[in-house]
């Protein structure tokens, strides 16, 4: 990414921010249906206005990316939890309904069976690359945390993956 692009659009310029956004739209939806499937649309709207918004505080222009990346994997974190206490919610009200792992044809399919936390460590490790520290920042968590919550979600990934 360019920063003299970014450094223009955080200085009001409309066609550089336009520019911008437009570049940066693929991959905030992907990361967005990469942890929140369910929630993915929203999830990209929403970063993208918060990107939008938070861009001219944006003080390093060089590292927009690991910005829009943190920006993007909270705002779908937190779209994902509250669409998993929804359904969690409307189970407690219905009909309790058994759920079955039949037809498990794919990793995304098996990952959206984790819990956020684990999901979302397993998609920035594998995915997207990034080492235990970036993933820390990314998140805002000690690099251990990092480190625990790979191992749970490894192994529950697995546990998913066999049945």
């Amino acid at each position: 990414m360019d920063p003299e692009k970014v450094a223009a659009a955080q200085q009001g310029d409309a066609l550089a921010l336009d520019r911008l956004l437009d570049e940066l739209a693929p991959y905030v939806r992907r990361l967005c249906a990469r942890i929140a499937p369910a929630t993915a649309d929203d999830a990209t709207q929403e970063a993208l206005l918060a990107i939008f918004r938070g861009l001219p505080s944006l003080r390093a222009p060089e590292a927009i990316m690991t910005w829009v990346r943190s920006v993007t994997v909270r705002t779908a974190i937190r779209l994902a939890r509250r669409h998993d206490l929804e359904i969690a919610t409307e189970e407690t009200v219905m009909e309790p309904c058994v759920s079955s792992l039949e037809g498990l044809v794919d990793i995304d399919d098996a990952l959206t069976r984790l819990p956020v936390s684990q999901r979302v460590v397993l998609i920035l490790r594998m995915r997207e690359g990034l080492s235990e520290q970036e993933i820390a920042t990314t998140l805002g968590i000690p690099a251990g945390t990092v480190k625990s919550r790979l191992h749970r979600a490894r192994a529950a990934f697995r546990e998913v993956w066999e049945s």
